[in-house]
């Protein structure tokens, strides 16, 4: 009896290590290079530190899912600055400090491009959910492709993910998805803060998706000789989309299309975004539906009141929904539960596009918020669906 109560104790004491061990603080993956801040836990904590011993105060700030409000940190006697968050959702969050009122960025992390600006990132793994992990699959490449626009009379830069095999299999051609950033975001965005390169080769690995081009632009173009602000407003999102539609028209497609060993036909072609890049490509998409059959939403920003009489919408796109519903293979909208404007902006498009006869999908993803977590799930729901 004595050696059972003994046999339970010990297993009750290596359950409890195994949960400690589950849930220590270990530097984020995001770090630079030997650095051990900031750090995380398994159950969404996160521990960040600033070295300022001759600040007043510090603050820790971020984006949604995050951080709701600042966070003040705490000091101790030889100058460093600590604070622990909990509830941090998994995925990608962009962060900051607050250092006696100026904002700086984390010397110890990676800055990506956000909020129009560099600022430091930190990337947390999602327990049980590793379909935008690094995994011993056959990889892809992100390539880095510059070309001459002819409508902004300017140099512009493209990622440009070819699959597995690309290289080697010179006599195969692949199908297309154009993919759109959000506002104060670049061309970067998706390959670095959303991992799509690792999501794509996951789902291929796996057979779940087609072997494809992914081509990621810039969301922001002015037309040549165009004085002003390419910012996206709900006043400038229609001027802004129009010129950058007449850029994918002209430039990008063209020259993606040239380039690279892609089919032929708008069957083999396929247009998603976030945020700003979901109404860009709403708007590219719906004003051109001779040039694609797949068109992806995440968290569109459906500013303007674009959607209040689908019937007129985009040109008259939906006049007739039997033509619509031949022609695009999949019209697809997507939202984080948390995203309270977004997710019902794509739930009311859904019912009134229903309601005349418009086929469409609508994923919602659990407990996401307007952030990157939100759109790396939306493309890994998509893409399986394309080219079929």
């Amino acid at each position: 009896m004595k050696t059972k109560k003994l046999f339970l104790l010990c297993a009750a004491v290596c359950i409890g290590m195994v949960g400690r061990a589950q849930n220590q603080f270990e530097p984020a993956w995001s770090n630079l290079p030997g650095c051990e801040y900031p750090q995380i836990t398994s159950d969404g904590q996160v521990r960040v530190q600033l070295k300022a011993p001759d600040a007043k105060k510090v603050q820790v700030c971020g984006g949604e899912g995050f951080s709701k409000e600042p966070v003040d940190l705490i000091k101790d006697e030889e100058g460093n600055w600590t604070a622990t968050l909990s509830n941090v959702t998994p995925g990608f969050h962009y962060y900051w400090f607050m250092v006696d009122g100026i904002q700086v960025n984390d010397p110890f992390s990676a800055a990506y491009f956000g909020y129009s600006h560099p600022v430091s990132g930190l990337y947390a793994a999602t327990p049980n959910e590793d379909f935008l992990e690094c995994k011993d699959v056959p990889h892809g490449m992100v390539r880095e492709h510059w070309y001459f626009s002819q409508v902004t009379g300017k140099w512009r830069r493209a990622y440009v993910y070819t699959p597995a095999g690309y290289d080697a299999n010179t006599s195969e051609r692949y199908p297309i998805l154009y993919l759109l950033h959000g506002a104060g975001e670049n061309e970067r965005g998706w390959s670095l803060q959303g991992r799509m390169n690792f999501i794509l080769d996951n789902l291929i690995a796996e057979k779940k998706a087609q072997p494809m081009v992914v081509v990621m632009d810039n969301g922001y173009a002015v037309a040549r000789n165009e004085k002003g602000n390419p910012g996206f407003t709900s006043k400038t999102a229609q001027k802004r989309a129009e010129i950058l539609m007449d850029v994918y028209k002209q430039d990008i497609i063209p020259t993606m299309e040239s380039f690279y060993r892609i089919k032929s036909g708008r069957e083999n072609r396929a247009i998603a975004g976030l945020s700003m890049g979901g109404f860009q490509t709403l708007f590219m998409g719906l004003n051109n539906i001779d040039m694609f059959s797949y068109i992806g939403a995440f968290s569109a920003a459906l500013v303007g009141g674009v959607m209040d009489n689908p019937r007129t919408a985009f040109n008259n796109a939906f006049a007739n929904p039997d033509e619509f519903n031949q022609k695009i293979k999949v019209f697809w909208f997507g939202a984080g539960s948390g995203e309270k404007a977004f997710h019902d902006m794509a739930l009311d498009s859904k019912k009134k596009l229903e309601d005349i006869g418009i086929k469409t999908i609508f994923y919602e993803s659990p407990n996401t918020y307007h952030e990157w977590h939100t759109w790396s799930r939306c493309l890994y729901e998509f893409a399986p669906l394309l080219f079929k």
